[in-house]
């Protein structure tokens, strides 16, 4: 076995770990189902999923299905814990549907951007390794698992709460970061299917504000979602807070923002355009741009 392949191997005990952490934090005041807690179930389901589509990617090397099977995960895990929660609360209903739409929306559109272009990029040579690839896949459980950690605990808590101002105040936040996200998006996808933008970077609309307008509405969203389990957070439960805090850092320090900029800089680095639009605007949170 090849040095990389066992730091890959590592690395996946590690992620499995960190899973079963947050599975036993998360369980403490969970439901049971057939003997077991509820949350941990929903962990597990994450990762059975992930290694169950791995196979045939594997196979045929392909990434194609990588974001469609994280829609699914997230579908599949909020259904399950929905079903064998035995007592749905209105507030598991309301975070139910807000992640519902979110995954829908969101998994429909990265797996029409694959489709389009063909391939991601970033799984070139990720999918020509067994262990790298693996990994990539069981990345995706932990993925999960963490950004859904505030609806787990909303739908598997034994001690709910009825909706309140927390639910409400969440569902705002949720729907004024879903709208920025979709709002964002669609403006990237048109700006880009313009023939006349071709090598351009974008700096209308909501890009005008910030440089990451998407990324700014998807942490927001995952902000509101755990205002809404506020009220039902309990003991180990307040691990469910490390959902919006966990895609913040995601998206900040690891896979979203910094390798966007690096390319943007290594495509645009230099021309005044670009060095202007950059010092002028908000890397994240859109504010008016500067003088």
């Amino acid at each position: 076995m090849e040095k990389n392949d066992l730091r890959q191997l590592l690395g996946i005990v590690l992620v499995l770990l960190i899973a079963a952490g947050l599975a036993w934090a998360g369980s403490q005041g969970s439901v049971e189902a057939s003997g077991f807690p509820l949350f941990t179930l929903g962990v597990a389901l994450a990762f059975i999923i992930q290694w169950l589509a791995f196979i045939p990617a594997w196979i045929f090397k392909t990434e194609k299905f990588y974001d469609l099977t994280g829609t699914i995960t997230y579908l599949a895990v909020t259904i399950m814990a929905l079903l064998l929660s035995g007592n749905v609360s209105p507030r598991a209903w309301l975070v139910a549907g807000l992640v519902a739409v979110w995954t829908v929306r969101l998994g429909s559109f990265l797996f029409m951007r694959v489709l389009s272009s063909g391939k991601d990029a970033r799984f070139d040579e990720i999918k020509q390794s067994f262990t790298r690839f693996l990994m990539t896949w069981t990345l995706q459980g932990l993925w999960v698992s963490f950004t859904l950690a505030a609806a787990l605990v909303i739908f598997t808590v034994r001690d709910q709460a009825p909706l309140d101002a927390f639910a409400l105040f969440g569902a705002l936040v949720w729907m004024l970061g879903f709208g920025i996200e979709v709002a964002a998006d669609l403006q990237k996808d048109r700006f880009r299917k313009n023939a006349a933008n071709k090598g351009k970077f974008i700096r209308s609309g909501l890009w005008a504000w910030s440089r990451h307008p998407n990324y700014f509405g998807e942490i927001l969203l995952w902000v509101g979602v755990a205002i809404i389990a506020l009220p039902v957070m309990r003991g180990w439960g307040w691990v469910g807070l490390i959902s919006p805090m966990f895609v913040y850092l995601l998206i900040t320090r690891v896979s979203g923002v910094p390798l966007l900029e690096k390319r943007a800089d290594e495509k645009w680095g230099g021309q005044p355009e670009y060095e202007e639009y950059k010092a002028k605007t908000s890397i994240l949170v859109p504010l008016p741009p500067g003088k």
